[in-house]
C-alpha cells in the first residue's frame, strides 16, 4: 500500500512542509522519493521504524562528538566527588550555564591532584552524550587549575605526608663521602645532564668512575622507571654516591620527581644521594628528600667528586702538618723528660734521705735493745755447754761447769752451791 504526498492527512512520522531536515536522509535536506513505502522508511520516520532510546542516544553521541573536537573548556569546579571506582565526576560552572564533568580513572593519574569546590579550572577532553541517560557530558582528560592550584597542592600533600614519616628530617640524611671512588648516575642516557656530569667529573677527577644506570625522566612511564633504576643500584652497591639528575624543562617535565613513589626510592636507597633536577630555582620533592640537593647535574657532579689537585695539595698539606706535629711533640716530650728526670732525682734523693734517717731510727732502737750494750755496763751471761742461756737458779746445779760471757770475753766457771731466792748477792759460784 502506498500513500502519495499530498492526498488525505499527512502520513503519522513523515516530516512535515518546512520542517528541519532529517538526520537520516543524507544530509542534502530534502526527501528525494516522491513517495515512501513503510518498508523502505529510514529509522524514526514511522511508527513502525521508530528507534529505540538507546540507537537515539547513540546516534546523537556520535554525532556530537564528531560534530565537535576535542577542546579546552573554562569554569568553576561544583559538586566533586571522587568514585570508589576511579573515576571523578564534577560539574563545571559559570554565570549562567553548568555542564556535568566526568575524569575516567584510567586519566586520572595525569592529574596532578583533585579540584576543590569553587576552583578555577580549565580542563581538556571531548564533548559527548552519556547514552545510558542521555545526558550530555563533557570526558575530560586533562586539568589545570588557574596559576599553579593543582601542582601546588599535590606538591604540598605529598611533601606534608613525607615530613610527618621524618623523611625529610635533616638527621636521616647521610653524609656525601669525601673521596668515591664510582659515581652511579640515575638518568636518561640521551640527556644533556649526563653529558654535563661526565664531563664535570673527567675534568675533576678522571680516575673516578661513572656509572650510569639508564631511566626515563620524564613522562607517565618516568616515576615506575626512576624507581626501578635506584632499585638496581641499591642491589648492586658498587658505587660510593648516587646522582639523580634531570636537565631543565616545564612543570610537566618535571612532575615525576615529585612522584611519592620516587621520593621513597630516594629515601630508602642505602647509598649516599645527590638530587640534580632542572634548574637552580626549581624545587622538586626528590630535592627535599635526598642527602643533599644540587642546583644543577654540574653541581652535583662538582658536589660528588673533588678535584684531584686539591686532594694532591691536601694531602702534601697533611704531611707538613703531621711533621711539623711529630716535632713538636718530640720538642715537648724532650723537655717533658727532662723536667721528669730532674723531678725523679730530687725525689729519689729526699726518698734515700728518709729511708736513712728511718734506718738510723730503728739502729738506735735495736743498740738499745742490743745484750752487747747490757753487758758493757757490767752484766754478764751465763751459758751451759751447748750454749744456752742459764737465766734461773734452777737451771744450776752443783758442780755444775758453765761459761759467763762478759763484755770482753768469757770465763769458765763452776757451780759451788746454788740459793734459791737468795737474790742478787748470793754467793756460791766459782771461777
Amino acid at each position: 500500500m502506498t500513500a502519495r504526498r499530498g492526498s488525505g492527512a499527512p502520513r503519522r512520522g513523515a516530516p512535515r512542509r518546512g520542517a528541519a531536515p532529517s538526520l537520516f536522509d543524507g544530509g542534502d535536506g530534502a526527501v528525494s522519493r516522491a513517495c515512501v513505502t513503510v518498508r523502505d522508511a529510514a529509522p524514526g520516520e514511522s511508527v513502525e521504524t521508530a528507534l529505540t532510546i538507546t540507537d537515539l542516544t547513540q546516534t546523537a553521541k556520535a554525532i556530537l562528538e564528531g560534530a565537535v573536537p576535542p577542546l579546552w573548556i573554562r569554569g568553576e569546579v561544583s559538586n566533586f566527588t571522587a568514585h570508589r571506582n576511579g573515576h571523578w565526576y564534577f560539574t563545571l560552572k559559570d554565570a549562567s550555564a553548568a555542564i556535568s564533568c566526568v575524569i575516567w580513572s584510567r586519566d586520572v593519574p595525569r592529574i596532578p591532584a583533585m579540584p576543590d569546590d569553587g576552583m578555577q579550572v580549565m580542563a581538556y577532553g571531548q564533548l559527548s552524550v552519556y547514552a545510558a541517560r542521555g545526558q550530555m557530558q563533557f570526558m575530560a582528560r586533562a586539568l589545570e587549575a588557574e596559576g599553579e592550584g593543582l601542582w601546588r597542592k599535590a606538591f604540598e600533600a605529598t611533601r606534608a605526608r613525607l615530613e610527618k614519616e621524618g623523611l625529610l628530617d635533616p638527621a636521616r640524611k647521610k653524609a656525601i663521602p669525601r673521596f668515591p671512588r664510582r659515581v652511579a648516575v640515575v638518568t636518561s642516557p640521551d640527556g644533556a645532564a649526563l653529558h654535563d656530569i661526565t664531563s664535570v667529573i673527567a675534568r675533576r677527577n678522571a680516575s673516578v668512575d661513572v656509572v650510569v644506570v639508564p631511566a626515563a625522566v620524564q613522562g607517565e612511564a618516568a616515576p615506575a622507571s626512576i624507581v626501578a633504576a635506584l632499585e638496581r643500584v641499591a642491589r648492586w652497591r658498587g658505587a660510593d654516591v648516587v646522582i639523580i639528575a634531570r636537565g631543565g624543562g616545564s612543570r610537566e617535565d618535571l612532575w615525576a620527581f615529585n612522584d611519592e613513589a620516587v621520593a621513597r626510592a630516594i629515601a630508602g636507597c642505602p647509598l649516599p644521594t645527590i638530587s640534580a633536577v632542572g634548574h637552580e630555582v626549581d624545587i622538586t620533592i626528590a630535592d627535599l628528600v635526598a642527602d643533599l640537593r644540587a642546583a644543577t647535574p654540574s653541581a652535583a657532579a662538582e658536589a660528588a667528586v673533588p678535584v684531584l689537585e686539591d686532594i694532591v695539595a691536601g694531602i702534601a698539606a697533611l704531611q707538613q702538618t703531621m711533621i711539623a706535629g711529630v716535632e713538636r711533640r718530640a720538642t715537648i716530650a724532650r723537655r717533658d723528660l727532662r723536667r721528669l728526670a730532674g723531678d725523679l732525682s730530687i725525689r729519689a734523693r729526699r726518698s734515700v734521705e728518709r729511708r736513712r734517717a728511718r734506718v738510723q731510727q730503728v739502729a738506735g732502737r735495736i743498740d738499745a735493745l742490743s745484750p752487747l750494750n747490757t753487758l758493757a755496763r757490767g752484766y754478764a751471761v751465763a751459758r751451759d755447754a751447748q750454749g744456752h742461756a742459764l737465766g734461773t737458779v734452777a737451771a744450776f746445779s752443783p758442780d755444775q761447769p758453765f761459761a759467763l760471757v762478759l763484755r770482753d770475753g768469757q770465763v769458765g766457771a763452776t757451780v759451788t752451791s746454788v740459793h734459791p731466792g737468795a737474790g742478787p748477792t748470793a754467793r756460791g759460784v766459782t771461777g
